[in-house]
């Protein structure tokens, strides 16, 4: 479990970076712009991570099949998540421009960040099928028990991020459209280098049983475009494998819905509490994000191994593997909780030279360093259940978890309180989600073994 985790923390790490990178470099512009960061980059992430089921559930699926003995199935599914990402992102391109300005205005930013998050949003929606593609493909390599593959790409992304962001932003002087450009360029070479690795791994696959079939001895490296209908007839689009990962997908995709709604309602509230507490909330839920990613290295881990475990029908070796992910959640959790609360003097001045937004943050990131261990096992859980296949019952619980934050989120301003207490809504929000999780956790009712659930 350790040697998938460990390289799924550096690519988890790494995609929470683009915006910390983005919010570092945009934040000494000024205040406004990083206001307008604020709610276009909730926007954007919105618009990808709903579609995070390409890679949740193409791990599951392909890690059954997998463990089933079933590679070139296997392989079939991943490409069938890849086909449907492109057209998912080619529809979310033609929603998101012209509707830009009306999505900013949603959020309540103020005269003076709604430009700012405006050119941002439009800029980096050009962006969104680059990072649906790395979505899917990253599920692809999961389910094959390769995180290593991720964690270079994710490493090289975000290098390249950071240098474009300062050399756009400041050496070309394009201000916070060059943080934009500078994204869209770093998630679309990371998407091609992903196309190349499946392309490259279908390949050699089919060359590999076609001469096993013929009864020759394979050489390592050996590539052939023949055999078992040729590599193509594994690439290609399959209208009905594309419906399928659909079908399959759309539990989690309310899930992720539900999810997604609870943290475009924390950045509405903070938007209506003024631009320092926007900007400060941007700060902190880049933290938080970052966290979480780093906490979900041992829930993609998870997903891989429960899947695997599931596909070989071994029930046994799921539940052990799920009682060591909780413990690892569980200490986790407590180092990086303990980790924000030391730190918290040094991450305001990181982001902002504002010192009404760095006052802000002192007290908001206290509330995230608390609640790490509750994340750390909510996390772990909710990797289990996607890596059981175990949708439907996800759906509902953020479903719950919704209802119950959203009232509670909304009376924060209409009560005068500030920033800190929006944030301990978020950690009912995580309590809630706790409670659904470990109640399906302990019953054992998503343990289904086969090659597909």
């Amino acid at each position: 479990m350790v040697a998938l985790a460990l390289p799924a923390f550096g690519a988890l790490v790494a995609e929470p970076l683009f915006v910390m990178v983005d919010s570092a470099v945009v934040g000494h512009l000024g205040t406004a712009q990083l206001a307008g960061l604020g709610v276009a980059a909730a926007l954007l992430t919105t618009a990808v991570n709903i579609f995070v089921f390409l890679a949740y559930a193409t791990t599951a699926a392909v890690a059954r099949r997998v463990g089933a003995g079933d590679l070139r199935a296997a392989l079939r599914q991943g490409v069938d998540g890849i086909w449907l990402a492109l057209l998912l992102g080619g529809l979310v391109i033609a929603a998101v421009l012209p509707a830009a300005p009306a999505l900013v205005g949603l959020f309540g930013a103020s005269g003076t960040a709604a430009p700012y998050a405006t050119t941002y949003l439009r800029i980096s929606s050009l962006g969104i099928p680059a990072m649906l593609v790395v979505l899917a493909a990253t599920g692809v390599l999961r389910g094959l028990q390769d995180t290593r593959t991720p964690l270079v790409v994710a490493v090289g992304g975000f290098s390249a991020n950071a240098g474009l962001n300062a050399a756009l932003v400041y050496g070309a002087g394009l201000g916070i459209a060059g943080s934009a450009w500078g994204t869209v360029i770093a998630q679309n070479g990371m998407a091609a280098v992903y196309l190349w690795v499946v392309v490259r791994g279908v390949r050699r696959q089919i060359a590999t049983g076609a001469a096993r079939d013929a009864g020759v001895e394979v050489k390592a490296g050996t590539e052939a475009e023949g055999g078992r209908g040729g590599w193509w007839s594994v690439l290609r689009p399959d209208a009905a494998g594309i419906r399928a990962c659909a079908r399959a997908g759309l539990p989690l995709l309310v899930r992720t819905i539900s999810l997604r709604a609870v943290l475009l309602i924390a950045t509405a509230v903070a938007a209506r509490l003024g631009d320092t507490e926007i900007a400060a909330h941007q700060i902190t839920l880049t933290v938080w994000s970052l966290l979480a990613f780093a906490l979900d290295a041992i829930a993609i881990a998870g997903q891989a191994i429960i899947g695997r475990y599931l596909g070989a029908e071994d029930a046994a070796g799921a539940r052990a593997a799920c009682r060591r992910m909780i413990e690892w959640g569980v200490a986790c959790g407590v180092v990086l909780g303990l980790l924000v609360a030391l730190a918290r003097p040094l991450i305001g001045p990181l982001f902002s030279s504002d010192p009404a937004v760095q006052d802000a943050l002192m007290s908001a990131l206290l509330v995230v360093a608390v609640s790490q261990p509750v994340s750390g096992v909510v996390f772990v859980l909710d990797g289990v259940l996607m890596g059981a296949g175990d949708g439907p019952y996800l759906a509902w619980s953020m479903l719950v978890t919704l209802a119950v934050f959203a009232p509670v989120a909304f009376a924060v301003p209409a009560l005068g309180a500030g920033l800190t207490a929006l944030w301990w809504a978020m950690t009912l929000m995580m309590l809630t989600r706790l409670a659904a999780l470990w109640l399906r956790a302990r019953s054992g009712r998503w343990i289904v073994t086969g090659a597909a659930r």
